[in-house]
C-alpha cells in the first residue's frame, strides 16, 4: 500500500497542505482514486505521471478548481473546503494552470496586479503599482514590458505573466502545471532558480511536469500517479528518470531517441525558401528541405522560428522572397495554397489553431479531407469513419470512441489527432512546431517514433522545438535562428547543446545562412 510521505523542505515540521484520500469522478471516469499526499512548507514537490494519470485533477482540487467527491483537504492541519480558486487563494494557495488564463486586452502590469491594485479614495496609485512591478521584474528577470498588451505576447511570455501574477499574491503554496512547457532552456533554468528561491523563503511549490530531469533537479519530493491512483511518494534524490518512468508506466520505456538514418545524399530538394523577409519577423531567410530529412530549427523564443513555419504555410504574408516546391514557385496567399501544394503544419497551439476542441475525434481527423470524402456536397459517413479509424489505430489514439470530443482527451492523444488530421492528406512536407508540447513521456516517444517513420518514408520534416534535446536527437541538420535570421547551420552528427546555444546567443552574421547543397 503506498505510503503518505511528507518530505520536509526549508522550513517546517508539519505539512502545509495535506490531501487525505481525495477522490474525483467525471461521469464514468474515475480520475482520482483515494489519493493521499502531504506537501511540506518550504518544499518543492513534484507530481508526475502520464497524461490521464490524475495529477492535474489532483492539483486542481488542491487549488479549488474542482471540488473533491470524497476525502479531505487540510491546510496547516485544518480541514478546508474550496468552492472556487478564490477560496483557495484566501488560504494562500495560487494555481498557474497549463491553460493560460489572462485578460488579453489588458496590459502585463494590469494582469499581474488584477484585483491587487494599490488604491487611494478608489483611484489606482500608478506610481506605487509600477514600483511593485519593478520589484517583481528585478526578482525574476523576465524582462516583460509593463505596458505590453497581453494578447500580443507569445505563449512563453504569457506564461511568464501567469507566474508573475502568482508571485505577486504572496501565495504560501503555488501549484504550477507544466510551467516550463512554453519556455526556452534559458528561461526554464531561470524559472527553476525562482522556484528554488521561493522554497528557500518558505513557499511550497507543487510542480506538475513531464520534464523528469527538471523535476529531479529542483524537487525535494516526488509523487508518482498512474491511472488516477497514487503509486508512491518519496525523496527526489532517491529517484532517476528511469525509475520514474517505470513507476509512471508500470513498465520500462527506452528513453533514448529512436534510431534514424540519414537521407540519401542525392535525395531531392522538395522545398526551398529564398530570401524570406517580413518586417519585424524575418530577415533574408533561406533554407532547403530534402525528401526524408528532419531539419531542426532552433533558437530563442522570438528568434523567428514559428514565423518561418507560418511563412512557409502561407499563414503570414511576406514582404519579399519566394518558396518553391519541386522547383516550382508557389504563390502562398493563404494556408489552403500551401495545403494544396503538399505542405502541412502542426501549429504551436493545438487548442487555438489546430483542432476543433468541442468536435469529435472523427470530425477532427477528417478536417483536411472533407472534400474528398463528400459526394454531391454530402460527407460519406462510412468513409469518414473508416478513415478516422485507420488513422486512430495507426497513431494509437486512445479515446472512448471516435465520437468523443477531443477536449476530453489527454494532451498526448489530442496531439495524435492533430497528426491524424494532416496525415490523412499524405503531405510532402510537414512543418512541426512544438510537436510534443504538453504531452507525457510515453506519448512523446510515440511522436518521436512517428516523425522518424515519416522521414524514413520520404517526408521532409521541419522540426521546431524549445527542447534542445528533442532537436538534437531527431534532426539530420540544425538551423539556428537569431533576430529573424538563420545564423548557423550545424550537421546533426556534430550538433551539441553548447554549439547550438552559442549560435543562438551570438550576434547575427552579416549575411544569412546559406541553404545546404
Amino acid at each position: 500500500m503506498p505510503q503518505n510521505t511528507t518530505i520536509a523542505g526549508a522550513g517546517a515540521s508539519r505539512p502545509r497542505v495535506e490531501a487525505v484520500e481525495l477522490t474525483k469522478r467525471f461521469g464514468g471516469v474515475h480520475a482520482v482514486k483515494g489519493v493521499s499526499v502531504a506537501i511540506a512548507a518550504g518544499s518543492v514537490h513534484g507530481l508526475v505521471g502520464e497524461n490521464g494519470a490524475g495529477k492535474s485533477t489532483l492539483s486542481k482540487m488542491i487549488g479549488g478548481v474542482h471540488a473533491p467527491d470524497g476525502g479531505e483537504l487540510r491546510v496547516d492541519g485544518r480541514p478546508v473546503r474550496f468552492a472556487s480558486p478564490r477560496d483557495a487563494l484566501a488560504e494562500g494557495i495560487a494555481m498557474i494552470a497549463q491553460e493560460i488564463a489572462l485578460v488579453p486586452a489588458r496590459t502585463v502590469i494590469e494582469n499581474v496586479f488584477l484585483g491587487l491594485e494599490p488604491r487611494r479614495a478608489g483611484v489606482v496609485q500608478t506610481r506605487e503599482l509600477r514600483r511593485r512591478y519593478a520589484e517583481l521584474e528585478a526578482r525574476t528577470g523576465f524582462g516583460l514590458p509593463a505596458d505590453a498588451r497581453v494578447g500580443d505576447l507569445r505563449t512563453a511570455e504569457q506564461q511568464k505573466v501567469e507566474i508573475l501574477r502568482a508571485i505577486a499574491r504572496d501565495a504560501r503554496v503555488i501549484l504550477m502545471d507544466e510551467p516550463t512547457a512554453a519556455l526556452t532552456i534559458d528561461e526554464s533554468r531561470r524559472l527553476l532558480d525562482i522556484i528554488r528561491r521561493l522554497a528557500a523563503d518558505g513557499t511550497s511549490v507543487v510542480l506538475v511536469s513531464h520534464h523528469l530531469e527538471e523535476v529531479l533537479d529542483v524537487c525535494d519530493a516526488v509523487t508518482v500517479m498512474r491511472d488516477g491512483a497514487l503509486v508512491r511518494t518519496g525523496p527526489a534524490k532517491d529517484e532517476t528518470p528511469e525509475s520514474l518512468v517505470q513507476a509512471m508506466l508500470g513498465r520500462d520505456l527506452e528513453l533514448m531517441a529512436p534510431a534514424h538514418r540519414r537521407p540519401k545524399p542525392d535525395a531531392p530538394v522538395v522545398l526551398e525558401a529564398r530570401g524570406l523577409r517580413r518586417a519585424g519577423a524575418l530577415d533574408d531567410v533561406s533554407l532547403q528541405l530534402r525528401a526524408g530529412e528532419i531539419v531542426g530549427l532552433a533558437g530563442l523564443v522570438g528568434s523567428g522560428r514559428t514565423e518561418v513555419a507560418r511563412a512557409l504555410f502561407g499563414a503570414d504574408r511576406l514582404d519579399a522572397g519566394e518558396v518553391r516546391m519541386g522547383g516550382r514557385r508557389l504563390r502562398l496567399r493563404h494556408p489552403r495554397d500551401a495545403i494544396r501544394s503538399g505542405i502541412a503544419m502542426l501549429p504551436e497551439s493545438r487548442k487555438d489553431e489546430g483542432l476543433l476542441m468541442l468536435r469529435s475525434v472523427r470530425e477532427n481527423a477528417s478536417l483536411t479531407t472533407v472534400a474528398q470524402l463528400a459526394r454531391a456536397g454530402v460527407v460519406r459517413r462510412r468513409a469518414e469513419r473508416d478513415q478516422a479509424r485507420a488513422l486512430a489505430d495507426r497513431l494509437d489514439v486512445r479515446a472512448a470512441s471516435l465520437e468523443q470530443p477531443v477536449v476530453g482527451l489527454s494532451g498526448g492523444n489530442q496531439q495524435k489527432v492533430l497528426f491524424a488530421k494532416w496525415l490523412a492528406r499524405r503531405p510532402t512536407v510537414l512543418l512541426a512546431d512544438e510537436p510534443t508540447r504538453g504531452v507525457d513521456i510515453g506519448a512523446k516517444r510515440q511522436i518521436h517514433d512517428l516523425l522518424v517513420d515519416l522521414a524514413r518514408d520520404g517526408m521532409a520534416v521541419l522540426l521546431i522545438s524549445s527542447e534542445i534535446e528533442e532537436v538534437l536527437s531527431l534532426s539530420h541538420r540544425v538551423l539556428v535562428m537569431r533576430a529573424g535570421r538563420i545564423v548557423e547551420e550545424i550537421p546533426g552528427d556534430v550538433a551539441t547543446e553548447e554549439n547550438v546555444m552559442r549560435a543562438a546567443f551570438a550576434p547575427p552574421r552579416t549575411s544569412p545562412g546559406a541553404p545546404s547543397t
